[in-house]
C-alpha cells in the first residue's frame, strides 16, 4: 500500500505481549486513518459499562498517510479512546514532530491495551519495540521526562509523548505532551495514559512509507506551501492570538464566563503579548507558518516558556476577567509541565469564580477566596487541579461533576456531553452552536470550526459558502458537510489551518496512495467517521437529549455584536438530524444510513 506501513504497532501492557495489528487496504480507503481509523478499530472493544480507566479501555494513537510526505503542516497525530471526562467518544490531536518519528518508526499506529502493574514507557525503533521501566520517571514532568529519556536512550531523531503530574493523578481532562510544549489536549487521554501506568511513548526510525506518484506529489505539495505562505502572514507573526480582537468585534471571545462579549481586548492581544515579552515563532516539522509561540527571559527562574495561544489566553484571560498577562503565561506553563488541558482547566476555573460570585462555592467549601481577575488565584488553582490538592480535587473532575458536586444549575455549566465549550462564542456564528452540539468528542471548535466560514473561508467544491452569520434555518446542512470535512482533516492528517481546497487535499492523497478519490469521496470519508463516533457513543448512553447547548451559552446578550442574538436550537438540531439521517427519537445514525456508508456490521449491532 502506498503511503502505509499496513501496521499497527499492538501492546498489551497486562500481559507484556508485543505484536502487528495488520491493517488492509479496504480499511484505510474507508476511514483513511489518524482518528477516523482509529475509531473503526475500537469500535469492538466498547461496551456499555466500560470503564474508560479501566484496562480495557483501548488507546490508541495513529497517524496517517500524509505523515511523514512533503505535505506541508501534516506532523499531527490522532490519540483516541473512551473519555474518562466525558465517558463518551474521545480523541485528541498534537503537532511538534512526534508524529513523523512515529511514521518513521515503522508504524502506522500504535494499539495499546491493559494495565501494567509497574510504571512502564514504551520504546519504539524502525520497527522494533519493547516496554521500558519507567519507575525513574513517575512523578517528573513533562519537560523532565524527555530531558531523561533523550539523554538515557541516547538515539538521534528521539521524539517523546508523555504524561506529566495530572496524568499520573488521573485527573480527567489530562493532556499527554510532547517535543516540550506540544499537546494532546482534549477529553483526557493523559489519564488513560496514567490509569495504564504508561509514563511515555519514545519513538525514531528511518522507515519511510513510499508514495504513488512522488514527483506530482512535489509540484502539489510546493503550490500548497505558496498558498499557505500569502494567506497566513498574519499567523506568522502573532500566532493564534492574531484572532483575539478582530473575534471580540464580532462577538466570537466570550468573556466573564460567557455572560459578556464587550472586553478590553487590546490588553491581551498578539500585539500586547509582542510589547510584553521576547516571542520567537515556535513550527511543527514542515510547517511554513510557526503559529507556536516562545517567551524567553519570562523571569528569573523560567528562560523559557511555550505559548500561550489564543484558546488558553482567553481561557485564563477574558473567561476569567483576566488581563495580567504574566498569569496567564505562567498558568500555561504549569499545563505544559503537569499536561492538562488548557481550555477545560481555564472553563473550570471560570466556573469555580461564577460559582463563588453566586455564593454556590465559598470560601469554608473552597479553602481559599475564588475572585473574578484575580492571576494569582488562577495559578493557584491550575497547580491545585493538576495536584489534585485541596479544591483541586473536586476541579480535576471538570465543570459538570462541580456543578453536580455543588447543587449549581445545569444550564450555567458550559458543556457538552462533559467537554467544556471552547474559545468561540456560538451565540456569533450558529453553525458553531450546531457543531457543539453535535460534535462527536463534544463541545468541539476543531472538528467544525464554521466560524471560519462566515469570516470567508468557503470551500466552493463542497458548496460551503459564508452566509448570514446568525441565520438559524438553513444553516444545518451546511455546516453538517464543514464538519464532516474537518473531521477528515485528524484522519489524513492535516493541520486545520493549512487552508489548502477540498480539490487539492483530494488530488494530494491520490498521488500519495494512487487512488482516484474526488473532494465528495472525502466528505464521504468524513461522514462515515462521524457517524461511527457517533455510535461508539450511542453505545456508551449517547442519546439525543445530549445534543444540547446548556442555556448560559447561547442565551442572547445585551451588548456587542451579537447583541440580541440566539440560535435557535431545535432549527439546527432538526435541519441536522434529517440531512445525515439520524433518528431522532434515539439519537442514533438511521440503520440505512450505516448501510449506505458500508457499515453494515455497526448497523446490525447498533439496531439489533
Amino acid at each position: 500500500m502506498f503511503g502505509y506501513h499496513g501496521r499497527f504497532l499492538s501492546v498489551n501492557l497486562s500481559t507484556g505481549e508485543i505484536g502487528d495489528l495488520p491493517i488492509s487496504e479496504e480499511q484505510t480507503k474507508d476511514f483513511i486513518g489518524g482518528a477516523g481509523l482509529s475509531a473503526s478499530l475500537i469500535y469492538d472493544h466498547i461496551r456499555s459499562d466500560i470503564d474508560p480507566l479501566g484496562p480495557e479501555n483501548p488507546l490508541v494513537f495513529a497517524v496517517g498517510p500524509f505523515v511523514g510526505t512533503s505535505i506541508p503542516m501534516v506532523s499531527r497525530s490522532s490519540i483516541c479512546g473512551v473519555s474518562p471526562q466525558t465517558g463518551f467518544w474521545g480523541e485528541a490531536t498534537t503537532g511538534g514532530i512526534f508524529p513523523v518519528r512515529l511514521k518513521a518508526s515503522g508504524y502506522d499506529g500504535i494499539f495499546i491495551t491493559g494495565k501494567s502493574d509497574k510504571h512502564v514507557y514504551l520504546y519504539i525503533n524502525d520497527g522494533r519495540a519493547e516496554v521500558r521501566d519507567a519507575s525513574h520517571l513517575w512523578g517528573k514532568d513533562s519537560y523532565q521526562t524527555q530531558d531523561v529519556l533523550k539523554s538515557e536512550i541516547g538515539e538521534k531523531g528521539l521524539s517523546i509523548t508523555c504524561i506529566g503530574a495530572a496524568g499520573e493523578k488521573l485527573v480527567k481532562y489530562a493532556a499527554v505532551m510532547n517535543d516540550e510544549g506540544r499537546a494532546a489536549g482534549r477529553c483526557g487521554m493523559g489519564a488513560i495514559m496514567g490509569s495504564k501506568n504508561l509514563k511515555a511513548v519514545a519513538v525514531t526510525g528511518n522507515k519511510r512509507a513510499e508514495v504513488a506518484d512522488e514527483t506530482r506529489l512535489g509540484d502539489l505539495a510546493g503550490q500548497a506551501r505558496t498558498l499557505i505562505k500569502a494567506r497566513r502572514a498574519s499567523m506568522m507573526e502573532y500566532g493564534t492570538l492574531g484572532y483575539m480582537e478582530t473575534g471580540q468585534v464580532i462577538g466570537d471571545v466570550p468573556a466573564d464566563y460567557f455572560s459578556k462579549s464587550v472586553f478590553p481586548s487590546n490588553k491581551v492581544s498578539g500585539p500586547a503579548f509582542r510589547q510584553a515579552y521576547a516571542i520567537e515563532s515556535v513550527a511543527c516539522y514542515g510547517c511554513p507558518i510557526g503559529c507556536g509561540r516562545r517567551l524567553r527571559n519570562f523571569n528569573a527562574e523560567i528562560e523559557s516558556v511555550d505559548g500561550p495561544e489564543y484558546e488558553t489566553a482567553t481561557a485564563f484571560g477574558p473567561l476569567c476577567r483576566n488581563y495580567d498577562l504574566d498569569s496567564i503565561v505562567y498558568a500555561n506553563h504549569l499545563c505544559n509541565l503537569h499536561g492538562v488541558d488548557t481550555i477545560s482547566a481555564g472553563v473550570t476555573i471560570a466556573y469555580a469564580m461564577h460559582l463563588y460570585e453566586q455564593g454556590v462555592l465559598t470560601e469554608e467549601k473552597a479553602g481559599m477566596k475564588i475572585e473574578w481577575g484575580d492571576g494569582d488565584t488562577i495559578v493557584k488553582l491550575v497547580e491545585k487541579i493538576c495536584n489534585r490538592e485541596g479544591i483541586g480535587e473536586l476541579l480535576a473532575e471538570g465543570s459538570l461533576r462541580v456543578c453536580r458536586e455543588l447543587g449549581g444549575d445545569p444550564e450555567e455549566v458550559a458543556h457538552v456531553k462533559g467537554l467544556e465549550i471552547p474559545m468561540h462564542d456560538p451565540r456569533a456564528m450558529t453553525g458553531m452552536a450546531i457543531n457543539y452540539a453535535t460534535g462527536a468528542r463534544g463541545a468541539c471548535h476543531l472538528r467544525g470550526d464554521y466560524f471560519t466560514v462566515d469570516i470567508g473561508a468557503a470551500v466552493p467544491e463542497l458548496n460551503i459558502q459564508p452566509g448570514d452569520r446568525f441565520q438559524s434555518e438553513g444553516k444545518a446542512e451546511m455546516a453538517a458537510r464543514f464538519q464532516n470535512y474537518k473531521d477528515l482533516f485528524d484522519s489524513l492528517l492535516l493541520c486545520k489551518f493549512c487552508g489548502v481546497s477540498a480539490t487539492q487535499i483530494a488530488d494530494m492523497l491520490n498521488s500519495v496512495t494512487g487512488w482516484d478519490y474526488t473532494p465528495d469521496d472525502l466528505n464521504t470519508v468524513g461522514e462515515r467517521s462521524i457517524d461511527i463516533k457517533r455510535a461508539i457513543s450511542n453505545k456508551l448512553g449517547v442519546t439525543r437529549e445530549h445534543d444540547h447547548m446548556p442555556r448560559i451559552s447561547i442565551q442572547a446578550l445585551n451588548e456587542g455584536s451579537t447583541a440580541g442574538k440566539s440560535p435557535d436550537m431545535e432549527i439546527l438540531l432538526r435541519e441536522y438530524y434529517d440531512y445525515w439521517q439520524w433518528d431522532w427519537g434515539s439519537g442514533k445514525p438511521q440503520k440505512a444510513k450505516l448501510i449506505e456508508l458500508g457499515l453494515d456490521d455497526i448497523a446490525r449491532d447498533l439496531w439489533s
